[in-house]
């Protein structure tokens, strides 16, 4: 059998990172804190359990970490009526069905959110899983989130399809590959510097090298 294919949800298969950023940049500043808004970037993929002390220090977050999450939930809650699909993400679910992966969509976002997103891919009858943030203990860069999407899809061999350094880092840690696509805002050497072992610059470009992966069919 051909690997599974666990696909990240935010940023490569929806356009939600620069949503979350400023849903994060409004939370932080409702608490008094104002941060570059490229620093909050470089966080998204992060889970939001570690994102606040990551930004602002263990003091904030013992001081105000849970009310800068409900902020940013409410917040992104707000936004959430714009975010569209990537181009081609649906595309890519059914291409990695048709060569007979296993895919489980990996989240660690709240269970409404992921619920909204598989509205928006139209992929409940077509992926075979997905996590949301019930799943895990930790979320990203710990591995928690791909070893439960790992369990969802049967076990056994899997590679990572995602846009963060985060998810590179927690596929490395769950001894998974990664192949990478930039549409979540990093660069290439910062993916690949991560983990990434082969970076496309879009969704599209993945289907059409998709034999030049890991997930090549067997």
């Amino acid at each position: 059998m051909p690997p599974a294919a666990i696909l990240d949800v935010d940023g490569t298969l929806v356009d939600t990172n620069y949503h979350h950023t400023l849903a994060w940049y409004r939370a932080f500043k409702q608490s008094g804190v104002v941060l570059p808004i490229w620093r909050i970037h470089r966080h998204i993929g992060m889970g939001g359990d570690q994102l606040v002390e990551a930004l602002g220090g263990e003091r904030l977050e013992n001081e105000k970490g849970d009310d800068i999450r409900e902020a940013e939930g409410v917040l992104y809650g707000e936004l959430m009526s714009e975010v569209e699909p990537l181009e081609d993400a649906r595309e890519l679910i059914e291409d990695l069905k048709e060569r007979d992966h296993a895919v489980v969509l990996a989240s660690s976002a709240k269970a409404h959110e992921v619920e909204h997103y598989l509205d928006l891919l139209d992929a409940r009858e077509l992926a075979d899983g997905w996590t949301t943030s019930a799943d895990v203990e930790a979320t990203k860069p710990e591995p928690d989130l791909v070893v439960a999407a790992v369990e969802k899809a049967g076990g056994g061999d899997a590679v990572m399809v995602g846009d963060s350094t985060w998810d590179c880092e927690a596929a490395k840690r769950a001894g998974l590959e990664t192949v990478a696509v930039l549409t979540g805002g990093f660069s290439k050497a910062e993916l690949r510097e991560a983990g990434a072992l082969v970076v496309h610059s879009s969704i599209k470009e993945l289907r059409e090298s998709l034999d030049e992966t890991p997930l090549a069919a067997s």
